[in-house]
């Protein structure tokens, strides 16, 4: 019985834990990463991410950081520490050992996060995951324990926090969300330790993205709606804004589904009119202080999922639609997502034809992407299908699918 308590505890698969109590390695607590927001000074700040990014290289703790579980509590704790935590000390440092570190140094960074970023965009977080870590591990920290000036330790800290966003969203799109919050919450003391709203809003919308994903919806609110306040403080530019406000609308639908009445349709068109007027307002390029950019496209997908949550999928397809179109002749894994979202649409509607036909071109392409998530969205698809588990297309979609994941 133990030994199924230590599984439980760890969130780790039994057979793992037989492999330690019979020698095979220690479970080092360590990998257990909580928040310690008694101390935010630039040192401890750098050793919490410094710690998080060796467990994950060392190949007998990373199985234990990937079997953490998502932990909603926590996500208190890091707003807690981004809203009033402060380290009451300049950012700089200057030890003897480390190297000086200067612009071109954080260049290289962001240049590392750019090239990261878009082969998980076209190929899915695990394809790049690991080579995201390892840079983190083997050449940002080295930087962050060099010699460096204010101004050049508020960029390097601000790149560092974007790299690490990265590494928790790869985790998030291979379903390790123990570990995805983990890096996340350290990312968003990364930005609070260089006093950069920016970079903190978009870690916290990738937050509320993983809370809607698990289901998460008053957390999801809290989340997008810290995120939006954060950027309006910060005087966000219009495009931004518009991806905050469509994501705030996506909570509240997620959080109000099931239960929706007048006023939540109210709340949610007012988010998404905002979101609309901000895409309108913007001038078409992206502000480079601003990870954050809603295009008309990605407004659409968000839409679809609210109207579809909310149980109006005529809006919901309409909206999904619209979002395919923009997405056409690509490849990525957005445009799957895309099409996950109009099947779900179509089927809230009964058109199953139609639901089937736009799920079987996403789970062709599902193959070529290394993404749990949209694996386990094409899945939970096929959970709904089961009220028309008699009719000849699910039952010739089901057999497609098996004979896919044979092969």
């Amino acid at each position: 019985m133990y030994r199924a308590r230590l599984a439980q505890v760890f969130g780790a698969d039994p057979v793992e834990v037989e492999r330690w109590v019979d020698g095979g390695g220690p479970v080092d607590t360590q990998a257990w990463l909580l928040p310690d927001c008694s101390e935010l000074s630039l040192a401890a700040t750098v050793e919490a991410a410094g710690r998080l990014w060796r467990c994950d290289m060392d190949p007998d703790r990373r199985h234990l950081l990937a079997a953490l579980p998502f932990v909603p509590a926590v996500l208190g704790d890091w707003l807690t520490e981004w809203a009033y935590g402060t380290s009451g000390e300049p950012i700089e440092a200057s030890g003897p050992a480390g190297r000086l570190v200067g612009r071109a140094d954080v260049e290289r960074i962001d240049a590392a996060w750019r090239a990261f970023a878009e082969i998980d965009h076209r190929f899915g977080g695990g394809l790049v995951r690991a080579a995201v870590v390892d840079h983190l591990h083997s050449s940002v920290m080295p930087l962050l324990k060099g010699r460096y000036d204010e101004r050049v330790g508020a960029a390097l800290l601000s790149a560092a926090a974007r790299l690490t966003q990265l590494a928790g969203w790869t985790a998030f799109d291979l379903g390790r969300h123990g570990a995805a919050q983990q890096y996340f919450g350290q990312a968003l003391r990364l930005a609070k330790a260089a006093d950069d709203p920016q970079t903190a809003a978009w870690v916290m919308t990738a937050m509320t993205y993983q809370a809607i994903h698990l289901g998460q919806g008053s957390w999801a609110v809290r989340l997008a709606g810290a995120a939006t306040e954060t950027a309006r403080r910060a005087q966000a530019p219009p495009e931004a804004m518009a991806l905050l406000l469509g994501r705030e609308a996506w909570a509240l639908s997620l959080h109000r589904a099931g239960a929706s009445s007048d006023r939540t349709r109210t709340q949610v068109e007012r988010l998404l009119a905002g979101a609309d007027q901000a895409c309108a307002d913007g001038t078409g390029e992206q502000d480079g202080a601003w990870m954050i950019s809603g295009d008309p496209t990605t407004l659409a997908s968000q839409q679809s999922r609210c109207w579809t949550l909310l149980g109006d999928h005529r809006r919901g397809v309409a909206a999904a639609e619209r979002a395919l179109a923009g997405l056409a002749g690509g490849s990525t894994r957005a445009l799957q997502l895309a099409r996950v979202n109009a099947a779900e649409a179509y089927l809230g509607l009964g058109e199953v034809d139609q639901a089937v036909e736009i799920v079987r071109s996403a789970t062709s392409a599902a193959g070529s992407l290394s993404s749990t998530r949209l694996a386990e969205r094409i899945h939970g698809f096929v959970r709904r299908l089961e009220p028309y588990a008699a009719t000849v297309q699910v039952k010739e979609f089901r057999a497609y699918l098996a004979a896919a994941l044979a092969s």
